[in-house]
């Protein structure tokens, strides 16, 4: 049956008006708040805004984190039919200049004194940004800007308005109607300016319901949202999903405390980008390597046990009966324990998606008894189009299409989509959307894949990065560099990868070491260091990542269309990769084009055979302040592996 948000969130307070809808930590606390509690805060948030002149089909932008008033601000926008446009909260103050103006967004919602300086900040450069309302007062009480209030005094006006219209509210939201737009997302804008896409209530809603029958959710899961609200993600998990079901979405305290927030409430619905797991699992391996020999050795043995019966256990298969009872004691003394610390022990359902997550990955979360899986989708189709099933899980698919999606797959090997989730198209950009929806309704991924022999979608990578090797051994063969990132970031002491090879004679990478992972390591060896870049340049290190390297050559080499895909070449960078410096987008996609051409002389260097390069590099810090790093970097080459031939 076709609905809309705001319809959804007054059936659960009619329903079930004293359950918690949502639950916010707060100096220390979680403080909840019921069905009955937002459905009031939405109608008087509504009434407010009706007051201050926003209406129907006009955009309001949130900017912040997850927290139930920023949630009742975009249902109380689409109540009255208008249309919320979240924004990353970490974004630099001129990134929001351009969905800003492009929406003409007259309206706004900021968390705090950071989104309120922003947002200020900008206000030249928009000048139709009339209202701005902020919800944490701490340190604005003296700002007199025009137009600048408290959220409290909007909630105040829209409780007096409601006092004297009591209908208003109910018959504004039964004039939104399922195929109205519901919302607006921002692409990441990897080339250009980034696009609006828009999406209507039935398009988001019927995703988050052909999910969440497909997992079988009910009101009884809890969902940790700790991503951006601006992302389309965290937008279906715990907006559209949380509606449709009518789960408890809780709000961590702050991003510092998402790990301790996560132990304390135990979701039984998760999702995290691989980045998560892969931040996670390396806390637990390096908080073993600092463990007593006789936990080291039993950690060891389970955990190879674990990899060996655990994920068929997971598939619902049968092992044997000595196998079954030594899990079961791993359980008791190493995985049940291990899952708690995790903040895992509820879990029911877990996803992964963004980027291809490494096999060994994959498999230990699977082989400790975490249902993890991974799905396939994007902003415009509204995330859900390819879902794996339990017991059907595995790392080198994205699963099958779920309810109501078509797959074909064009000549040159791009995936399209036929699906309801599909975005309405791009704001004010009907050349974009035409170069994406095909008249009879398919839509363009850009991504490069097929359908194996099981139904299951494998990604390769994104259709126009996939390229062929030009010269030398390899000419002619495949080269896929999202892959190559991907098999590298497998390894805990690496972070993130950048991959060039189309076109030229062979593939070299530039790595950024996860600092972390390897300080622990340099630090077991006593290894002194004076920072990440001093680090990143020690001889040790690059022998680590060498290693890294090689294996994955070596596993290249097997791969028939792949072989020729082998690093020859490889630097670590002398700077983590940042979005405020323009090298990764708001999502952490590498922007391999910009990276290119900030990093040239390295490139350069790379492929005219040096063996060390001098860098210097402009950054900026949080504070706003910019600066300088140099460094001269060292270039190494690694081992590649003759194609190994499949048996006949």
């Amino acid at each position: 049956m076709q609905t809309t948000f705001p319809q959804l969130l007054l059936k659960h307070a009619s329903l079930r008006p004293s359950d918690t809808a949502m639950r916010e930590k707060e100096y220390g606390i979680w403080q909840a708040t019921s069905w009955a509690d937002m459905a009031q805060l939405v109608e008087h948030l509504a009434c407010g805004l009706h007051q201050a002149g926003l209406r129907q089909h006009q955009h309001m932008i949130v900017i912040g984190a997850n927290r139930p008033r920023l949630y009742a601000t975009m249902l109380a926008v689409q109540s009255l039919g208008a249309v919320p446009i979240a924004l990353y909260q970490d974004a630099a103050a001129m990134e929001c200049v351009f969905p800003i103006n492009n929406a003409e967004v007259s309206f706004a919602f900021a968390e705090d004194q950071e989104q309120v300086d922003k947002l200020l900040e900008i206000r030249e450069h928009c000048p139709q940004l009339q209202h701005l309302w902020y919800d944490d007062p701490r340190g604005l009480r003296n700002y007199d800007e025009p137009g600048l209030a408290a959220l409290d005094e909007l909630i105040a006006a829209g409780k007096a308005f409601a006092a004297i219209h009591t209908d208003f509210f109910k018959s504004e939201v039964a004039k939104v109607r399922p195929n109205d737009v519901a919302a607006m997302f921002f692409t990441s804008g990897t080339t250009g300016n980034p696009k609006g896409v828009v999406h209507t209530h039935d398009t988001l809603l019927n995703r988050a319901r052909a999910g969440a029958d497909f997992d079988k959710l009910t009101h009884q899961e809890d969902v940790l949202a700790y991503l951006p609200p601006a992302w389309i993600g965290q937008n279906i998990f715990s907006y559209a999903q949380w509606l449709s079901c009518g789960y408890v979405v809780n709000c961590p305290e702050s991003a510092a405390t998402v790990t301790i927030d996560l132990k304390e409430i135990g979701p039984t619905y998760y999702f995290a980008p691989p980045r998560v797991f892969e931040g996670l699992l390396t806390s637990v391996m390096i908080r073993m390597e600092d463990a007593g020999v006789l936990k080291r050795k039993m950690f060891q043995f389970f955990m190879d046990l674990a990899k060996r019966v655990g994920p068929t256990l997971m598939d619902g298969k049968s092992v044997g009966v000595v196998d079954r009872l030594l899990y079961a004691l791993g359980d008791v003394l190493v995985y049940g324990p291990l899952r708690n610390n995790l903040g895992f022990s509820r879990v029911r359902v877990a996803y992964t998606a963004g980027e291809a997550i490494g096999p060994d990955l994959f498999s230990f979360y699977r082989s400790i008894g975490i249902n993890l899986k991974q799905l396939y989708g994007s902003t415009e189709t509204a995330v859900f189009v390819c879902l794996q099933p339990d017991h059907e899980a595995r790392a080198d698919t994205v699963g099958v299409p779920c309810a109501g999606v078509e797959i074909k797959v064009a000549d040159n090997g791009e995936i399209l989509v036929k699906s309801p989730g599909l975005l309405k198209g791009y704001f004010k950009n009907p050349e974009a959307t035409a170069e994406v929806l095909t008249p009879d309704g398919w839509y363009h991924t850009s991504d490069a894949g097929f359908l194996d022999a099981h139904g299951h979608l494998k990604i390769i990578d994104r259709v126009k990065d996939v390229g062929r090797i030009q010269g030398g051994t390899n000419d002619g063969a495949m080269f896929a560099p999202k892959y190559v990132e991907n098999k590298l970031k497998f390894f805990q002491h690496i972070k993130e990868v950048v991959a060039y090879g189309d076109g030229r004679d062979k593939v070299c990478v530039m790595i950024n070491i996860d600092f972390d992972a390897v300080g622990n390591w340099a630090e077991r060896r006593n290894l002194p260091y004076a920072g990440y870049t001093d680090l990143a340049q020690k001889p040790e290190v690059y022998q680590l990542v060498k290693e890294c390297v090689e294996k994955v050559n070596a596993d290249l080499s097997v791969d028939a269309l792949l072989a020729g895909s082998q690093v020859s070449r490889f630097l670590v960078l002398h700077k983590e990769l940042d979005a405020d410096d323009g090298e990764l987008t708001r999502t952490n996609k590498v922007r391999r084009g910009f990276i290119a051409e900030k990093y040239n002389v390295l490139i350069d260097a790379l492929y005219g055979g040096k063996t060390s390069q001098f860098i210097e590099t402009q950054v900026k810090f949080e504070d706003g302040r910019t600066g300088k790093v140099s460094a001269t970097l060292r270039i190494d080459d690694a081992k590649t592996f003759a194609p190994v031939k499949a048996a006949a």
